[in-house]
């Protein structure tokens, strides 16, 4: 290991270890104060929930079975705490309480006294100890937030006793997060974290000064994470969303109690909406970079309906490096960026370079994306550059994991540069070029990547190169072996043609022939980690060469009909 790159894991050591020093050091003066936090005598207002409400949900958990995170547990009449959870994403759902929004599909007296009786046992039962996945930071958060939006469900008829003890557990709760929340290393927690309190100053009575305090605290983090483009600085285009869904309501519950709202609130939500339809492909799905998973369309709807901004998508988001191409029907959304920290790239995947193209309402090629529910070896497997429509070289991501437990899977090596052009070709076709360096190290070149989109739409030419560095050469047998991978969405039908060339069929009839001149294309096996149902098999298309052979390899899209 370089010397270089021993100081910056030292320092990332020191780093981590400075933090949960003062994590610590924070969570016992939250253990010393607790007893003396003030309870409000009552809520002032339930925020709205813009999520979907499924019925099924609802009718299942009134008979004791809980279908979370694609799992199902059954009480048999005993407290969903006192049992062994199905998985961590599971426990999450279950302790963030995110499933109360399903009981307003039933809100008879027996369906809001079986919830009201769960928040008790939860209060009882986790209540008085911080501490385990009840108590990570974007769990509690979630719950504070669930807890003040369906209010009226779990307090319908309730007697004072329950109703002082849920007031109590709520101030308790806004205390930990006021205490915790700048400790966490993952920015969406935080961000949420001060959603959850700028919600419950305005939801609960305080003072004037703790409500102006909770909305500038708020400020300050969306200036934080939401760049000058409008994008999240996660890279996560599934984030924008996520969080889009509790800032509406909570703008609209300072507009409606007459509160001035936070000074960047408003601004804020209008920069991320043009930001989310960059995005957006034409069939309504948003595309699957840097830890994005599938997105119901009623979801996304919910959302964009509040949408004021309007006008087409950007062709670029330079702030978030990502470009996008478009003409006719057809979408191509382009990543050419990297992590904008060591601290962010805890969920951010090794796909620079890769490209989504969707046409008319469907994507032929596109990411694997990041499974929803799955276990962590599956949520790692989908980061890897190979689970992205780009080239790898030796089998080996573009950026690398951490391997350390102690500073968890961050991004420690690989893409740290990318050059990016674009230009409207003199036949109208709108051209991006763009390099990185994350097989400068290893293996001693570039990739270079250029795409060029037909201005009506029907052809888009991509070149991949591999540029040797100065004073290596792409020949040697360090960067021999290459793989273009092309992975084609569950819903498309892929049929031979030639050895270098495949149709790629859309339910609807639309077809594009995918070619490849002079090379063999293989149909692999393939993983979509993003389906709405869970993990899914698929297919992708495999391009196998030498660097030392070929320094550049041309393929095509053209559509048929």
């Amino acid at each position: 290991m370089k010397l270089a790159s021993r100081r910056h894991l030292f320092y990332l050591y020191v780093r981590e270890t400075w933090r949960r020093t003062r994590r610590r050091f924070a969570l016992m003066r939250f253990r010393l104060t607790r007893s003396s936090v003030q309870v409000p005598e009552r809520l002032i207002v339930a925020p709205t929930d813009l999520r979907i409400i499924d019925p099924f949900v609802a009718e299942e958990i009134l008979e004791g079975r809980f279908p979370l995170a694609g799992r199902v547990l059954t009480t048999n009449g005993e407290s969903p705490f006192a049992m062994d959870m199905p998985s961590r994403a599971f426990a999450s759902r279950l302790h963030g309480f995110t499933w109360l929004r399903h009981i307003r599909a039933d809100k008879t007296d027996n369906a809001c006294s079986n919830a009201r009786a769960i928040v008790d046992q939860w209060i009882h039962m986790h209540g008085r100890r911080a501490g385990g996945v009840a108590w990570d930071l974007d769990v509690t958060a979630q719950r504070v937030i669930s807890w003040l939006s369906h209010s009226p469900v779990v307090l319908q008829g309730v007697e004072s006793g329950f109703y002082r003890r849920f007031m109590k557990s709520l101030a308790v709760q806004i205390r930990y997060l006021r205490r915790m929340a700048r400790h966490s290393p993952n920015a969406e927690a935080r961000f949420r974290a001060r959603i959850a309190l700028a919600m419950a100053s305005v939801a609960m009575p305080v003072r004037a000064s703790a409500l102006r305090r909770a909305g500038q605290e708020l400020d300050r983090e969306i200036e934080r994470q939401i760049l000058p483009d409008g994008g999240h600085v996660s890279r996560n285009p599934r984030t924008a969303l996520d969080l889009l869904l509790d800032l509406l309501p909570l703008r609209q519950t300072y507009v409606n109690l007459g509160h001035d709202v936070p000074a960047k609130l408003i601004s804020g939500i209008d920069r991320m909406y043009p930001a989310l339809r960059f995005f957006r492909h034409q069939g309504g799905d948003l595309a699957l970079f840097n830890g994005a998973t599938s997105t119901l369309a009623n979801e996304l709807m919910s959302v964009l309906r509040y949408d004021e901004t309007s006008g087409q998508p950007f062709r670029s988001l330079p702030d978030l490096d990502y470009h996008r191409l478009s003409a006719g029907n057809t979408v191509v959304i382009v990543d050419t960026g990297c992590p904008q920290s060591v601290d962010l790239s805890h969920l951010a995947h090794a796909g620079c370079l890769s490209f989504e193209m969707s046409s008319g309402r469907h994507r032929f090629i596109t990411n694997c994306g990041a499974p929803k529910f799955a276990a962590d070896a599956y949520r790692q497997m989908s980061r890897s550059t190979a689970a992205h429509s780009t080239a790898v070289l030796n089998d080996t991501s573009s950026s690398r994991l951490s391997q350390s437990e102690f500073l968890g899977p961050v991004m420690v090596a690989g893409v740290s540069a990318v050059e990016v052009s674009r230009i409207d070709a003199a036949d109208g076709s709108d051209c991006l070029v763009a390099s990185h360096n994350g097989y400068a190290v290893p293996f001693g070149v570039l990739h270079e990547r250029e795409f060029r989109l037909a201005s009506n739409g029907t052809r888009l030419v991509g070149f991949d190169r591999f540029l040797p560095m100065p004073g290596r050469s792409a020949g040697g047998n360090d960067a021999r072996d290459v793989v273009l991978r092309f992975h084609i969405h569950p819903a498309i039908d892929i049929v031979p043609k030639s050895e270098d060339s495949i149709l790629l069929s859309a339910p609807d009839g639309e077809t594009w022939l995918f070619s490849v001149p002079g090379q063999v294309i293989e149909i692999a096996e393939d993983v979509f980690f993003a389906d709405s149902s869970g993990v899914r098999q698929s297919e992708q298309l495999e391009i196998a060469f030498s660097a030392a052979a070929l320094a550049e390899i041309r393929w095509e899209l053209a559509r048929q009909k």
